[in-house]
């Protein structure tokens, strides 16, 4: 395929007036207060849990080009990048893209059966390529695929029945957009990486991109942006702010990543560490985003999954410090989430069907600092599981880490990774004269059997049951009293 993408005179010409252009003014802020933010981010604060899917034609060659493996580091929606193909050499990929087998349904079903609260899913990424029905655009999966459906669409429709959040993933960075070139000073993938934009062209590239934001926001009805490929130097913060704005002008209780901007603190609602854990959290809303194996697009021959009690874990460090977990997966070219990913995915759910309630709707809370029930502590607790991707809290010792709190009103969660030998543990962090409240009953999620403890200047000591109610980690529920 040899076309450009090609957008509506209108339909730009009404978008034009919502962004700074010359001779023109940007969308006011919207003004929030405290309150106001805190409510429009509890949904997601309580969700702490969704599902990422990477998805579009990058899937039909799957990580191979011409019979051999194309950076086995990196993304199998690299390729076009990492390959150094041209559009040329790409596009017929589209036309190659036909995933009769896709259900949203099921996907949907997937998801809610993990215990996922929210879905985001690529609607257009590097490649610029749109997984949905865009009228700004022929490059798109209705226009240049035989597959004569929206997937997005159907996701958006299965996910508002079956009760889940609905977002979409969206690039800045775009290898097929006329305004975008690759940057010929650079060699390589660096070339494709750090794309930038045709002298006079950035303005109609960000008006292609407002109505594309337009239809996902109304005709979608999307949640949560996922934004990404802000690093290319043509982007800037004050590009993400006045997007921002009209985003948030379009729909004002839409949340919106830091990538917005320039991943800034102070950039969109949450900050997006990707593939770690962050030591010791960050001091606002965040989200860590994963793999279960080692790409976001599917790659036939990428088998290294992570088990169900690594993700149960990175699950619970990451909630204990106040952050989400987006999980991702990768669909094949005809549709199918991988078998293996289903798997892990549904242990994790029925782990959550015992001791979901020590996550959902919990905050972090901070062993070291006065327990308050009401106060949001800005400090975070021991350090992560062992994690090849990140070194570990040098303050932290093994001990610690093999313990998680987390809060919810006047209910402490105390969520452990081994059961102890000798049928005892010991929580060092709750010992008398370490909070303000009494413990006034303990029970271990998923057991009927009643939990003996004793509390001493030495820590909280529980005798646990002979069985083990679950598997991966072990959740103390901790109710307290004035």
């Amino acid at each position: 395929m040899n076309r450009m993408m090609t957008f509506s005179f209108v339909a730009v010409m009404l978008v034009l007036g919502c962004f700074p252009t010359q001779g023109q003014e940007s969308v006011a802020a919207i003004p929030e207060t405290k309150a106001d933010r805190d409510a429009r981010m509890q949904w997601w604060r309580d969700a702490k849990y969704g599902m990422f899917i990477h998805w579009g034609i990058y899937a039909v060659p799957a990580g191979i080009w011409e019979g051999k493996i194309v950076d086995a580091k990196h993304g199998a929606e690299w390729i076009q990048c990492d390959a150094l193909l041209t559009r040329s050499q790409y596009e017929p990929y589209a036309k190659q893209f036909n995933p009769l087998q896709f259900d949203a349904t099921q996907w949907v079903r997937i998801a809610k059966d993990a215990g996922m609260k929210y879905l985001v899913i690529t609607s257009k990424h590097h490649d610029g390529f749109s997984i949905y029905n865009t009228k700004a655009s022929d490059y798109d999966i209705t226009d240049a695929t035989p597959f004569t459906r929206d997937p997005l669409k159907e996701l958006s429709m299965a996910c508002r029945k079956a009760g889940l959040r609905f977002g979409v993933y969206y690039s800045q960075l775009d290898w097929h957009h006329p305004a975008q070139e690759n940057d010929t000073d650079r060699e390589g993938r660096h070339a494709y990486r750090f794309n930038r934009i045709r002298p006079g062209m950035k303005n109609q590239y960000v008006a292609d991109m407002k109505i594309q934001l337009k239809e996902l926001i109304v005709d979608y009805g999307v949640e949560v942006l996922f934004f990404d490929g802000e690093w290319v130097s043509w982007w800037t913060q004050e590009d993400g702010q006045d997007l921002m704005c009209y985003v948030r002008a379009l729909n004002p209780n839409i949340i919106v990543n830091n990538r917005i901007g320039k991943r800034k603190k102070e950039d969109g609602d949450y900050g997006t560490p990707e593939q770690r854990i962050p030591p010791a959290g960050l001091d606002y809303d965040w989200e860590t985003c994963m793999t279960l194996n080692g790409t976001w697009g599917y790659k036939s021959y990428d088998h290294n999954w992570k088990s169900a009690t690594d993700l149960v874990q990175k699950l619970v460090d990451i909630a204990s410090k106040g952050g989400n977990f987006l999980l991702n997966v990768g669909p094949t070219a005809e549709g199918i989430i991988p078998e293996p990913s289903v798997k892990r995915l549904h242990e994790v759910g029925q782990w959550l069907l015992v001791n979901g309630e020590a996550l959902y709707e919990t905050r972090l809370w901070n062993p070291n600092a006065k327990y308050d029930p009401h106060a949001e502590a800005a400090a975070f607790g021991p350090g992560p599981e062992e994690q090849p991707e990140i070194k570990r809290a040098p303050s932290a010792t093994r001990k610690s880490r093999e313990y998680r709190y987390t809060l919810k009103g006047d209910t402490l969660y105390a969520i452990f990774f081994t059961w102890p030998l000798d049928g005892v543990a010991t929580f060092k962090e709750l010992a008398s004269g370490r909070t303000a409240k009494e413990i006034g009953h303990i029970e271990l999620l998923g057991s009927s059997e009643e939990i003996k403890w004793s509390r001493s200047l030495t820590g909280l000591t529980v005798s646990l049951p002979a069985v083990r109610p679950c598997k991966h980690a072990f959740a103390l529920k901790i109710s307290t009293t004035k």
